[in-house]
């Protein structure tokens, strides 16, 4: 079982969307982000699997919860610095976790 000194290790953080671009070198249908976190972490690069629900246009702007302290990882040409949390939908496509009203970039979820 998880502890609370578990959880803590997580750093999540939110951001806002300021790039959203193709990414059609993907296995699955992605985009690749860049995300605004705030002057503490600054912008970061990720990738998400996102067109079966989102269009670009829907992304730019729209804060989103990221893990901003998990190593970068490799994915084809490109490199997602943080993971952009989401929950499965009915077909088992990501919806993006964001809050529901405007708050601070960078806040840390607790």
């Amino acid at each position: 079982m998880a502890t609370y000194e578990d959880f803590q290790k997580l750093d999540i953080r939110v951001g806002k969307i300021i790039e959203v671009e193709d990414f059609p070198e993907a296995r699955k249908p992605s985009f690749k982000l860049k995300i605004d976190l705030g002057p503490e972490i600054g912008i970061k690069k990720s990738c998400a699997q996102l067109p079966q629900n989102y269009k670009k246009e829907q992304l730019l702007g729209k804060q989103v919860l990221c893990v901003v302290n998990f190593p970068p990882r490799q994915i084809g040409p490109a490199v997602s610095e943080v993971l952009t949390l989401g929950l499965p939908d009915e077909n088992h496509e990501c919806i993006l976790i964001a809050p529901d009203q405007e708050v601070p970039l960078g806040g840390k979820l607790y």
